[in-house]
């Protein structure tokens, strides 16, 4: 007589559960992410997607901090490499835009990478890339030591605010409103550049915003 198809399984018989690892964990976490957002990305719902408990992933990673640092890390493995074609300023300022557009498909991933602190292969090439592209300009080291800070700070910066500009529209209607019908009298300023106040879309703006930022990084003397 054959067992029924629901008949709970002998401990034994079941199929050994893959090994934990690093790696494994983060991949959970990855498309945890892509599925449901960073909220979801938690060591108890990593757990219950590995069939473990809590604890065990702790060995390999600290804490929910870690964890979002090192999703940070992976997804910067789809950034790419700088183009080899075109004036270095351009590569510099497409690197960092590839690396803003991969916030953009992760408005939750853009919030927490302002407090996240990678340290993984991958943001180590980007900043490789990023300082290459800027010793290739000609820049002083310190001045580019800091800057790469500045710009990946802006880049981040502006996709945070990308995501949530997508929940607040309502509070963006009301600024304009605002600015719109500011009185010449009082700040006769925002009357005036009102429209330019506001102007331009976001890819003009973070463009701009890039190449402002280079053009100081490359004559602003660092201090001693």
């Amino acid at each position: 007589m054959t067992d029924r198809p629901d008949s709970p399984r002998s401990r034994r018989e079941r199929p050994a559960k893959p090994a934990l690892t690093r790696e494994g964990i983060v991949a959970t976490a990855v498309a945890v992410l892509r599925a449901e957002g960073l909220r979801k990305v938690t060591m108890r719902r990593l757990a219950q997607e590995l069939d473990t408990g809590p604890a065990s992933l702790y060995v390999y990673v600290r804490n929910t901090a870690e964890l979002h640092a090192a999703v940070l890390d992976e997804l910067l493995g789809t950034v790419g490499p700088a183009p080899t074609e075109g004036p270095w300023r351009e590569r510099l300022e497409q690197v960092l835009t590839a690396y803003t557009a991969m916030l953009f498909e992760h408005p939750s991933l853009a919030r927490s990478a302002l407090t996240a602190r990678p340290s993984g292969p991958n943001y180590l090439a980007l900043i490789e890339t990023l300082l290459g592209l800027l010793d290739e300009g000609g820049v002083p080291p310190a001045q580019a030591a800091w800057g790469v800070d500045l710009l990946l700070q802006h880049a981040t910066a502006t996709a945070a605010e990308h995501s949530a500009d997508e929940a607040s529209e309502e509070d963006w209607d009301a600024l304009r409103r605002v600015v719109h019908d500011a009185s010449a009298r009082t700040h006769p300023h925002i009357a005036a550049l009102g429209g330019a106040l506001l102007s331009g879309a976001p890819h003009e703006r973070l463009s701009w915003a890039l190449r402002t930022l280079i053009a100081g990084i490359e004559h602003a003397p660092a201090p001693n």
